[in-house]
């Protein structure tokens, strides 16, 4: 039994022993690899450890940066602050890895290096003195059965020296049994370093998301307030609001070239530009530059801008939510109601979007002029200039969208090109913003400066007729739906094919006491 007793202790030993080692083999590794996650450098002092942090040099790097490049850039200003949100980031580490350090390393290196091995060394120590015990032991009962009068005389000596070795024995013994059970019940004490390991972590990446959350706003105002930001494919409500201006950048700036050099121009908005120019131009007006001078002298670079620039906005100029009201106004045969159902539907525009819809189209009324000259009636102006105002929102190719648009879209915007003083009585003032110099030509005279602005083709007071305007037969080319989506799009020309002018029903003479100036729609 005590054999048996003796050899489960054994095995109990051996088992502990290997225990201990594996428990000394992962907390060795584990702090290894724990050391080589670190950033700074183990064990130095707090400042030198800050200076060789890699987030340490960036956050120098990139405020040194922005200094060299100056307030006045938005880079900059980017680099600057988020330069000095990487230096809080650099400190939240700093902290973070010294806390680690002391609260982490430090005792799983003590664990792995120190606190294990003494007690395997102990184990070690406890075979020794059994082994010199036994040795000890052994010597004795041989002195005590030898007959040799020298070896009976030493027997005495020998029996001090196995007590001797028997007390180091167990004083060794009760020594690792002490450290066993010390181990043992401190082993929840070593399995919470690693609890504190992701807690330590979740405190420091708190911390700096912290940081970030404090700097971000910042940085999104500081962004968003910057006002040199393209203007091509964005929103018209957003430009506006971000350049604190009524009318788009790129429209004023190219009515007001084109007012200056391109109202004589044939085929405005038909012949291509070079396709270097008209990049050039649009990477100058993205930039809010009033600085345009070199533009002026190729007016079709400018008007493919403003035709890019209205093509290229998210929503069109006359709105998605408008496309089904644009077409239904469109489709009445009857002009006169026609007319009425567009001016109510032009007067349901958002303000952003009938403010520059307005100053759009009477430049282009002022183009149709001289279409003597530059050969851009209001119907050539419809075509090539419509499919860019108005489209629909249902997906699909661009060919697709236009042929599904370009010919209700000639019917709308040919009319109120025709009678923009009436669907916009006010005058304009092109040069809205006072950022770009009157044009050097006298305005071209009314025609009509006598005609009341009513509704086309309707009677003056009391029987005195005015005579109808020039504009009152709508005429309609002969053009097929590619041929419309062609001139739209690419600005190339196209010749007409003209059949014979069809003339709309004649508008009725309505009595003066029906005719409400203010709103066309009473005017039945």
């Amino acid at each position: 039994m005590k054999k048996q007793f003796n050899r489960m202790k054994q095995l109990a030993n051996q088992t502990i022993e290997r225990r201990l080692e594996l428990a000394r083999l992962v907390s060795h590794n584990t702090h290894k690899r724990l050391v080589s996650c670190l950033q700074g450098q183990l064990g130095t002092d707090t400042e030198k450890r800050h200076k060789k942090l890699p987030l340490t040099g960036l956050s120098q790097t990139m405020q040194e940066g922005g200094s060299q490049l100056g307030e006045e850039s938005l880079i900059g200003k980017m680099m600057d602050v988020c330069g000095e949100a990487e230096g809080k980031l650099a400190f939240e580490l700093l902290q973070h890895e010294m806390q680690m350090e002391k609260d982490i390393l430090d005792p799983l290196n003590q664990l792995a290096e120190v606190e294990i091995p003494n007690i395997l060394k102990q184990r070690k120590q406890l075979a020794k003195l059994v082994l010199d015990y036994d040795s000890a032991k052994t010597r004795w009962l041989q002195a005590t059965k030898s007959t040799n009068p020298a070896m009976a005389a030493k027997v005495d000596s020998l029996k001090d020296e196995m007590d001797e070795a028997l007390n180091k024995v167990e004083i060794c013994k009760d020594q690792l049994s002490a450290d066993l059970y010390n181990f043992a019940s401190k082993e929840g004490d070593y399995a919470r370093y690693y609890v504190m390991l992701l807690e330590t972590q979740a405190e420091y990446h708190r911390r700096s998301l912290a940081a970030l959350e404090a700097v971000i706003p910042t940085i999104q105002t500081q962004q968003d307030s910057w006002m040199e930001k393209p203007a091509f494919g964005t929103a018209l409500e957003e430009h506006l609001k971000r350049t604190n201006r009524e009318i788009a950048l790129p429209i004023e700036a190219c009515v007001m070239m084109l007012l200056e050099t391109g109202m004589k121009e044939e085929g405005l908005f038909r012949i291509a530009a070079g396709a270097s120019k008209l990049k050039k131009l649009k990477a100058a007006l993205d930039c809010s530059t009033s600085q345009l001078e070199g533009f002026y002298s190729d007016p079709h670079a400018v008007a493919g801008a403003l035709k890019s620039y209205l093509r290229e906005l998210p929503e069109p100029l006359m709105t998605f939510s408008l496309y089904d009201e644009w077409i239904q106004a469109s489709n009445i045969l009857d002009s006169d109601k026609r007319l009425q159902a567009l001016w109510v539907t032009c007067d349901h525009l958002p303000k952003a979007h009938k403010a520059n819809f307005r100053y759009l189209v009477k430049f282009l009324a002022k183009l149709a002029q001289d279409s003597d000259v530059n050969k851009m009636t209001p119907s050539n102006i419809a075509i090539v200039l419509g499919p860019n105002l108005l489209w629909s929102k249902t997906e699909g190719t661009l060919a697709e969208m236009a042929a599904a648009t370009s010919v209700h879209v000639l019917a709308i915007i040919e009319p109120i090109i025709q009678h923009a003083d009436w669907f916009f009585p006010e005058e304009v003032d092109f040069n809205v913003s006072g950022m770009f110099s009157l044009p050097s030509h006298p305005p071209t005279p009314d025609p009509e400066p006598l005609l009341d602005r009513k509704r086309p083709g309707s009677m003056g007071q009391d029987g005195d007729s005015h005579t109808p305007r020039k504009d009152r037969y709508l005429s309609r080319p002969n053009l097929t739906v590619s041929a419309l989506y062609v001139v739209a799009n690419e600005s190339i020309t196209v010749t007409e094919t003209p059949t014979e002018d069809l003339p709309s029903p004649d508008f009725k003479a309505v009595p003066q006491s029906n005719v409400d100036p203010t709103n066309p729609v009473t005017n039945k």
